[in-house]
C-alpha cells in the first residue's frame, strides 16, 4: 500500500494579527525592510508568526512541517530579492493571477546569502519532520532578469541555489517548486538544461527530494526530461489539470514516489479528508502500471492566497488524511 505523507507547499498567509502589526512597523519602507536586514521589531514579529504556523501544522498532524516562508513578500523570487548584486525594480505580475512581486534584476556575481537556512534554523523543527522549500532553478531564473551573466544565467542561478541548500540544517524533505516549467515551458534543448539544473539543486541535499511543477500540467517533453533528474518524487497539480497529468504518468511513467496536489490552494472551499482519500484512490485506480512507494499529498499551489481561517481548515483536512484513528467525515 502506498504510504501517504501529508504536507504543504509552504508560502503561507500571514496570521491576521501579523498583517496589521507588520504593516504598522514597516510603514512606507517596505522596499528597505525585505532586504534581509529587518529591524529587531520586525524580526520579532516574524519569529512569533513563524512559531505560530509551525505549532499549527503540528497540531493539524502534518507529517512534514515547513517554516512558512512568511517573509517571502516577493513570493518565489524572494531568495534573489535579498541577495547582493540584485536590484529589485518594478512591480510585475506573479504568473496569471492578481498577485505581484518586485522584479529582481541580477547586476553582478551571485553569492549564497544563508537567508533561507536562517529561517529554517529559527523554525526549530526536528530534522525528521522539517521540509525545506526552495524555488526551482528554472523558475527562479524565469522570474528574474539578467543584466550580467548572459547565456550562463541558468547555471549561475543553479549554483546560487546549491549554495543556499548546502547551508540548510538537517531536513527530511527538500521541496523544489517549479511552476515556470508549466507556465513558461522551456524550449527544445532548454528543457534538458532545466532538468540538469534541478538535478544539481536536489543533489546539494541528502534529504528526500520532491520537485513540484504546478498551475497545470507539464508538456510531454518537459515531463520526460524531468524524469531524467535524480529526483525522489515528481509532483502533479491535479486541481488545475487532472487529465493531462494522468496522461503524463500513464504514457511516460513517473518516479517511485509522487506528490499529489489535491487541495485547492486558491479556493476557500475546504476539502474533507474522505474526499482527499478518494482522490488518492482515484489516482491509484487510474494508473494501472504504476505502484507508488510514497505519495505526498499537498495543496496544488502556494497557500498565501487564502484567508487564515480557511487555510487552517485545509491544514486540518490534510493532517486527518494520514491519521488512521481519525473518524472519516
Amino acid at each position: 500500500m502506498t504510504e501517504l505523507v501529508a504536507t504543504t507547499t509552504g508560502l503561507f498567509p500571514l496570521p491576521d494579527w501579523a498583517k496589521s502589526e507588520l504593516a504598522d512597523l514597516k510603514g512606507h519602507q517596505k522596499d528597505d525592510l525585505v532586504s534581509g536586514d529587518e529591524p529587531p521589531a520586525v524580526v520579532e514579529q516574524y519569529d512569533r508568526a513563524r512559531a505560530e504556523v509551525v505549532d499549527r501544522q503540528q497540531a493539524a498532524g502534518l507529517d512534514r512541517i515547513v517554516e512558512g516562508q512568511l517573509r517571502w513578500d516577493d513570493v518565489l523570487a524572494h531568495p534573489l530579492a535579498v541577495a547582493e548584486n540584485v536590484e529589485t525594480q518594478g512591480i510585475v505580475r506573479y504568473y496569471d493571477n492578481n498577485n505581484f512581486y518586485r522584479e529582481p534584476v541580477v547586476t553582478g556575481d551571485l553569492s549564497p546569502t544563508g537567508d533561507l537556512a536562517a529561517d529554517l534554523e529559527a523554525a526549530e523543527v526536528p530534522g525528521d519532520q522539517l521540509q525545506a522549500v526552495v524555488p526551482g532553478p528554472y523558475t527562479l531564473a524565469d522570474l528574474a532578469t539578467d543584466d550580467h551573466y548572459g547565456e550562463g544565467f541558468l547555471d549561475a542561478i543553479t549554483e546560487f541555489l546549491v549554495g543556499e541548500v548546502e547551508q540548510f540544517p538537517d531536513h527530511a524533505t527538500l521541496l523544489v517548486l517549479e511552476p515556470s516549467l508549466v507556465e513558461e515551458p522551456p524550449e527544445d534543448g532548454e528543457d534538458e538544461r532545466a532538468s540538469e539544473a534541478i538535478d544539481r539543486v536536489v543533489g546539494a541535499s541528502d534529504a528526500e527530494s520532491v520537485v513540484y511543477p504546478f498551475y497545470g500540467a507539464l508538456s510531454e517533453k518537459t515531463h520526460a526530461h524531468l524524469l531524467d533528474a535524480d529526483v525522489d518524487a515528481v509532483g502533479y497539480d491535479f486541481v488545475s489539470d487532472h487529465e493531462d497529468n494522468l496522461y503524463n504518468i500513464n504514457e511516460y511513467g513517473t518516479t517511485d514516489s509522487v506528490a499529489l496536489g489535491f487541495v485547492d490552494g486558491q479556493n476557500t472551499s475546504v476539502e474533507q479528508p474522505d474526499l482527499l482519500r478518494q482522490r488518492v484512490e482515484w489516482v491509484d485506480e487510474n494508473t494501472p502500471a504504476a505502484t507508488f512507494d510514497r505519495a505526498f499529498v499537498l495543496p496544488n499551489t502556494e497557500t498565501f492566497y487564502l484567508p487564515t481561517e480557511r487555510f487552517e481548515a485545509k491544514l486540518d483536512a490534510l493532517g486527518a488524511l494520514t491519521r488512521t484513528e481519525e473518524v472519516t467525515q
